[in-house]
């Protein structure tokens, strides 16, 4: 069994996705039936929404439309990790709002994306604050040079639960195994993040790379975090750009070869429910 914590839904019709341009191997509709089908081959019981970084305006509008997926009968939807703006003056009222909603499990700003100082002010870190104590998560997704970046956010708010994406996004393309390990490492050492193994086969070279290439990546990952502290997301659709959903899962399986069902369940789907209370 597994929960994937990491699933995007790209619907061109019902949301302004503006860095999409920008994309072209992304830049068309991955819709919820399509990963189902597939999800469901490859033992995937349950999904998180992941944001998909629309338009702002579109923020809440997001939320509601895989709301509405995870209402039809038979959905793995069982929850979203919504978008939001923390260094906005609007997002105390936002949060308020996003608590009232059971179907929300957390909240992501991706840093890699705009300039270091948005994640230093003083109104983002107030607003990280907040979080504290709502149960709801927050993911960080940031690239292995903004490691201090990320550890002095995590220590400014030690009552927040964070998530690590895709295992700080490690350079696995051009072999850059060090200057991300020390990071992932000294992140690690903060008992209030969990990381996420997802995303990696993007990383890597799509014509390449095997599983004896990622492996050192996620052993290290497991290592620092330990057993309990990780969980896994497909980070569909980008990982079509690796192989796809298949092939990840079929990855994974084979880099879990020689651990327990006990580490296994773990990581595959027992983290996750307990983290988000699925």
């Amino acid at each position: 069994m597994f929960i994937d914590t990491h699933l995007h839904i790209v619907d061109r019709s019902a949301l302004p996705y503006p860095w999409l341009s920008q994309a072209p191997a992304l830049d068309r509709d991955f819709l919820y039936e399509t990963y189902a089908t597939e999800a469901r081959r490859c033992g995937i019981t349950a999904a998180l929404h992941m944001e998909v970084d629309v338009d702002p305006a579109a923020m809440q509008a997001e939320t509601d439309h895989i709301a509405g997926l995870a209402k039809k009968e038979g959905s793995l939807l069982a929850g979203a990790i919504v978008s939001c703006r923390p260094e906005d003056q609007g997002f105390a009222a936002y949060l308020e709002r996003q608590k009232a909603d059971p179907f929300v499990k957390g909240f992501r700003r991706v840093l890699h994306v705009v300039p270091d100082n948005v994640s230093e002010g003083a109104l983002f870190r107030e607003n990280i604050r907040r979080i504290g104590g709502s149960g709801l998560t927050f993911d960080l997704c940031t690239l292995p040079h903004q490691a201090g970046r990320v550890t002095a956010l995590v220590d400014l708010a030690p009552d927040v639960q964070f998530v690590l994406d895709h295992c700080g996004v490690p350079d696995i393309r051009s072999d850059a195994f060090e200057p991300w390990k020390a990071g992932l490492s000294e992140i690690a050492r903060r008992p209030n993040v969990v990381c996420k193994i997802s995303g990696v086969v993007a990383y890597a070279d799509a014509e390449t790379w095997t599983a004896q290439t990622l492996r050192p990546y996620i052993e290290h990952v497991i290592a620092r975090f330990g057993w309990d502290r990780v969980v896994w997301g497909s980070d569909w659709p980008v990982c079509t750009l690796g192989g796809g959903l298949s092939t990840w899962v079929a990855a994974t399986h084979a880099m879990l070869s020689s651990s327990s069902e006990t580490e296994r369940s773990k990581l595959l789907f027992a983290n996750a429910q307990r983290l988000w209370s699925l």
